[in-house]
């Protein structure tokens, strides 16, 4: 299996840049994953598609304000830091711009010194293990200094901070938002909960590694980064009631996907867990939980989209992408939506 194998032209103002006014007005795509029928609807439809006794799994991580803009402590020099994940309470993998600056022993300043940070070693594809000192508490500082770490397609400002963070968005500890989650409002889950669907609640932090480009021909070769994962016994509880009930799962985004199937070691059984994930999903892979997929659309040739390719097949994703592309639809994060049924 190639990585060329999950290419498509995509015209560079199909990307879209803000998100719409009203989260549920996206458009959303109806893919039947056996027969590759398509159907067009809006976003706020999606209940249509969930019925009494299903569960919809969404992600409850929060986004951080992890890029933080200071100076070398010595020279004045203008840095970058890109908070990737948490490994001890004041020590973060992150990647640097102009990483030939963070060299071990560099210390930088932060909002004038209100965060201190020291290069202590080096981490995975060029990024730093960096511990900061600082006044107080962590968040609020990062908080006050920080700004939405939003992916490098989009060159737009965004107006409203919480526009990058689901309704239901809780624990922090991402770098990226879960996107297919943005399309939510409280009133269509208040409306989906009122039909009678379970909502299960799991977490998974979002690192950098899922939007990493496949740099090997061989997707076999490709190896995901490491993201931690949570999933409690109330979600558990839910997800296996639905499946023992022959009812259908449905994850909200790849992150939600990559979760519960990390989650369960035998096909129909999740259990209350929590760990490391480095869970890489291709086509071939036979999914032990998830039934239906909702999600945005993908960048070619990523490790997302060969997850679901995997729900359903090459052939029909493919021709799903380039029937969006010809109908004008919007991707990636602030982008349109698709449920793979």
């Amino acid at each position: 299996m190639k990585t060329s194998d999950f290419k498509f032209d995509l015209p560079e103002e199909l990307i879209a840049q803000v998100p719409i006014e009203d989260r549920s007005s996206s458009r959303l795509m109806v893919l039947d994953k056996k027969t590759g029928e398509i159907e067009h609807k809006i976003f706020k439809d999606i209940i249509d598609y969930l019925n009494p006794g299903d569960c919809l799994v969404l992600n409850n991580t929060k986004v951080i304000p992890a890029r933080l803009i200071g100076e070398k402590v010595d020279t004045g020099g203008k840095i970058e830091f890109l908070l990737l994940k948490r490994t001890e309470d004041d020590t973060w993998e992150t990647l640097v711009k102009p990483g030939k600056r963070a060299k071990i022993g560099t210390k930088f300043s932060f909002g004038g010194g209100k965060l201190i940070s020291e290069v202590v070693g080096m981490g995975e594809d060029g990024s730093r293990i960096v511990k900061f000192s600082y006044d107080g508490i962590f968040e609020e500082i990062l908080d006050e200094l920080g700004s939405m770490p939003l992916p490098p397609y989009i060159t737009e400002k965004l107006e409203e901070k919480d526009r990058y963070q689901t309704v239901y968005s809780k624990h922090s500890g991402s770098a990226a938002a879960p996107t297919a989650g943005l399309h939510f409002t409280k009133e269509l889950l208040d409306k989906i909960e009122k039909k009678g669907v379970d909502i299960a609640f799991i977490t998974l932090h979002v690192g950098l590694g899922t939007f990493r480009p496949v740099k090997v021909d061989d997707v076999l070769e490709h190896h995901m980064h490491s993201e931690y994962y949570m999933v409690d016994k109330e979600a558990a509880n839910k997800i296996n009631k639905a499946k023992k009930g022959g009812k259908n799962v449905v994850c909200v985004g790849t992150t939600s996907c990559r979760t519960v199937e990390s989650a369960s070691k035998e096909k129909g059984i999740i259990k209350e867990t929590s760990g490391w994930t480095e869970i890489f999903i291709y086509p071939g892979y036979e999914f032990k939980i998830v039934d239906k997929l909702i999600t945005n659309f993908h960048l070619p040739e990523s490790t997302l989209i060969m997850l679901v390719s995997a729900l359903s097949s090459k052939e029909n994703i493919l021709n799903a992408y380039n029937t969006a592309v010809e109908e004008k639809y919007r991707f990636f994060s602030f982008g349109d939506a698709m449920i793979i049924k």
